[in-house]
């Protein structure tokens, strides 16, 4: 039973297609660990657009699971980038997103036997 994602979105936007289901939760599992990373470096090394730009790229994603609480944290990220904050500001939220996204993919590759 899916606790750290939610797929009723995915479902609804295909029409209850498990391909589509299947494409989307891959991406997620396969790209936004990687994304995830590149935001990490944009904080690390204050370089707010590389930052800003992965934010921006996963969010949709973030939405579409279900997972309101990391969508909610990534729109702080965004507003971090544009305002050029400093890293302190930012390092908590950014942990809570990490530690969202990982629990979902480790629950999503076991829930689908990936």
């Amino acid at each position: 039973m899916a606790i750290n994602y939610n797929l009723a979105k995915v479902y609804a936007l295909s029409d209850n297609d498990p391909e589509f289901v299947m494409q989307i939760i891959t991406l997620f599992v396969t790209e936004v660990p990687e994304d995830m990373k590149q935001i990490d470096l944009g904080i690390k090394n204050k370089d707010h657009k590389l930052a800003y730009s992965y934010a921006h790229k996963i969010k949709p994603s973030l939405d579409l699971l279900g997972m309101t609480v990391a969508f909610e944290e990534i729109l702080q990220v965004e507003a971090w980038t544009k305002r050029e904050g400093k890293r302190k500001e930012i390092e908590h939220t950014f942990e809570s997103i990490q530690n969202q996204v990982e629990k979902a993919v480790k629950e999503i590759k076991k829930d689908f036997d990936m």
